[in-house]
């Protein structure tokens, strides 16, 4: 029976607009596809505290979390299921740094579909492209 994990994932907006992407290393499962940056939530760990301590880690910076899912979606891969919870943040302090990806790059929502992401991570990519932008 394949083991079920639980990742959380940062969808940090900048004020143009544009949505961070991470380019998974060669060295990393599913490499070289790009994903939003986040990971494994610890047993017993809140997703927001987890998502909150993943990009400190990952990318040096600290990250305000929306208070809701913004998307929640299982996956399967040949040795794994991946249970992909998606979370609308803001960059409250730093700058992200590419510490375990190969790349970081911003781009605008209509431009996300442009790069191969990992499986995982496309129905919140569709869902970014087919959203609305609210200006307030």
């Amino acid at each position: 029976m394949k083991k079920i994990v639980k990742v959380v994932a940062a969808i940090i907006e900048n004020d143009k607009n544009e949505i961070l992407c991470a380019l998974r290393s060669p060295e990393m499962a599913i490499p070289n596809m790009w994903e939003f940056p986040g990971g494994k939530v610890e047993k017993g760990e809140d997703i927001f505290a987890a998502l909150q301590r993943e990009i400190d880690e990952e990318l040096q910076c600290e990250i305000e979390t929306s208070d809701e899912v913004f998307n929640d979606h299982t996956h399967e891969y040949d040795t794994f299921i991946i249970n992909l919870i998606s979370i609308k943040c803001k960059i409250v302090s730093g700058t992200p740094i590419a510490s375990e990806h190969s790349k970081l790059i911003w781009l605008k929502r209509e431009n996300l579909d442009s790069l191969k992401w990992a499986p995982a991570d496309i129905p919140a990519v569709q869902q970014l492209i087919h959203e609305k932008i609210v200006f307030s």
